[in-house]
């Protein structure tokens, strides 16, 4: 079903219960006087907008037809300019009639746990997960976000293995959620002497953050270990037992923290860790038995998927779901990486819209 069709059902619902509401069998009832209240509320919302909308489709085309019967040029260039001005003004309420109708993610506004893991590539991987995670700290620097890492455990030559980065911030899920995969890197490594070009890649997976309210975690359900950080090669990097390691027995998740010298800051830390662990993994099983969201997903969203190519040598980024190359990778690298995002939430809006059709 076409977007203007389902606008159209809308819009005949509205006037249904609108005529409904002046029926003296529902002003008599309160309890259905008061629901037909709020459902018009709720269709009035998008049937405002979409009133306008065709409003300023009428309006465009009647200028239109008028500039190609006006003799006088300078009174048709202002008519087609008035035209121009009642397309941009229709197009501006389409997406926002488009948004509208798309089911929001209840996890949108949230901020996010990132996990970056060395991929396939030795040494290599590691420095490039390091570079990641720079970029994503820059990127939530230019939105004003606050980055905390969770957790950490560095290669002996330099990068991560691994490490979780918090992002908190208004909408932090719904700007990084389509990050998680497989993030592959092509250059020639600073170590290659012979010139060569290597492909290795990290994983990235995007966590929306959970509140203690959403999920419970009963203290039994918790082991608790403390040790002493420790950097490269095992060196002990703190004199007292402060780093944590907390195992959730029930799911098997295993989370720790050791960036803080206070035991209890890194218990805190592993804590949030956890949570949102618990809550990703309830919201994955939740969404596995529900196979129709899954075409409104933009890829997996697996992390065995590869999602995005950073070609060093060619200066050039691709995005393989969105079909999305730019050729500005040090920008990219230094967090500019709202293009990729824009891109893939207007995918995501498209895929929605087209499924609900489809349905």
């Amino acid at each position: 079903m076409e977007l203007e069709s389902r606008l159209g059902e809308i819009e005949a619902r509205y006037e249904d219960i609108a005529a409904q509401l002046s029926s003296p069998d529902v002003t008599s009832d309160k309890d259905r006087l008061r629901t037909l209240g709020q459902d018009l509320a709720e269709l009035g919302a998008i049937v405002t907008p979409y009133r306008a909308y065709k409003e300023a489709l009428r309006q465009a085309e009647e200028a239109r037809t008028m500039a190609s019967e006006e003799p006088d040029p300078d009174m048709a260039s202002y008519l087609r300019d008035e035209a121009a001005d009642a397309d941009r003004r229709a197009s501006e309420l389409r997406a926002t009639l488009e948004r509208l109708l798309v089911p929001t993610d209840p996890n949108d506004d949230k901020g996010v746990i990132v996990e970056i893991r060395a991929g396939a590539g030795g040494q290599e991987a590691a420095l490039w997960a390091a570079e990641l995670f720079e970029m994503y700290r820059a990127y939530a620097e230019r939105r004003k976000w606050k980055t905390t890492v969770l957790s950490a455990s560095p290669s002996d030559l330099g990068g991560f293995r691994e490490i979780v980065l918090e992002v908190r911030g208004k909408g932090g899920y719904s700007r990084l959620k389509h990050e998680s995969g497989v993030h592959r890197v092509q250059r020639v490594p600073v170590t290659e002497s012979s010139g060569r070009k290597h492909t290795s890649t990290a994983t990235v997976a995007v966590l929306p953050e959970a509140e203690e309210v959403e999920i419970e975690i009963r203290p039994e359900d918790l082991h608790l270990d403390v040790f002493r950080s420790s950097g490269p090669g095992g060196q002990s990097v703190n004199t007292t037992d402060s780093a944590v390691r907390i195992t959730h027995k029930p799911s098997g998740i295993v989370v720790t923290s050791q960036e803080e010298r206070s035991q209890l800051q890194n218990r805190e830390k592993a804590m949030r860790y956890l949570r949102a662990r618990l809550l990703a993994s309830a919201q994955d099983a939740a969404q596995a038995q529900e196979a129709a969201s899954r075409k409104s997903q933009v890829g997996t969203g697996e992390r065995a998927e590869k999602i995005r190519t950073y070609n060093f040598t060619e200066d050039r980024v691709t995005d393989h779901r969105v079909k999305l190359t730019l050729h500005q990778l040090e920008n990219v690298m230094a967090g500019d990486i709202d293009g990729f995002i824009d891109a893939l939430l207007s995918a995501e809006r498209a895929s929605q819209l087209a499924g609900d059709d489809e349905g």
